[in-house]
Order: C-alpha cells, then structure tokens, then sequence
C-alpha cells in the first residue's frame, strides 16, 4: 500500500470509531424518557451531531481509500474497525470482553495482517 493508502486507512479508521462512540454517547444519556423524547434528548446532544459528522467525512475518506486499493483488501482492512471499537467499548463504556469476542477479535486481526502483507 502506499502511504496515501494508509493515511486514509487510519483516517477512515479514526473518524468511523469517533463517529460510532459518539453515537453510543449520545443515545446513552435520557434512556428513562418515553421514545420520542429520547430522540428529541439526542438532538440536542453535541455527541449527535459529532457523529454525523465524522460519518459524512468518512464517506468522502472511504471513497478516496477505496480509489487506491483493490475492493476486496479494502473492505477486509475496513473491518480491522470492528476489534477498534470493541476495545473503545470497553475502555469508555465498560462493555463486557467475552472469551468469543476475544477470539473474533484475534482472528479479525490475523486477517487484516495478512491482507495488509499481501499474502
């Protein structure tokens, strides 16, 4: 890969990761109100509109990542995401790491390593 490949790799990375904790934030918070309150709450929540952001700025980033990769390894690279936001899940909403998580998580990242070596 080259370095722009894995600069918006990371990029895409990050902004996806800080969209999604954003979104938990946000949907964390007034979850005693009735549905529609919860969704009026929500709005009014920065973490909200964070997320939206990031997501709209991933996309142009996912693109652009997606112009400099093959599909296949581009998507497999993508999922690299999945063990990030596990360890954001638990590190700032103490969600649990069962022994299968765990496992997932390692299999995940063995594949992304052997994509991103080209094996």
């Amino acid at each position: 890969m080259t370095a722009l490949a894995v600069f918006l790799w990371l990029l895409n990375m990050s902004m996806d990761t800080f969209g999604h904790l954003a979104f938990k934030a946000a949907a964390a918070h007034g979850l005693d109100l009735d549905a529609f309150s919860h969704w009026k709450h929500m709005a009014r929540r920065p973490w909200l509109w964070a997320g939206i952001i990031c997501y709209i700025g991933e996309f142009f980033v996912w693109a652009a990542f997606l112009s400099q990769v093959p599909l296949a390894a581009g998507v497999m690279l993508g999922s690299i995401n999945i063990v990030v936001l596990m360890i954001a899940g638990r590190l700032m909403f103490k969600e649990r790491l069962t022994p299968w998580r765990m496992a997932g998580m390692l299999l995940i990242t063995t594949g992304v390593i052997l994509v991103g070596l080209g094996v």
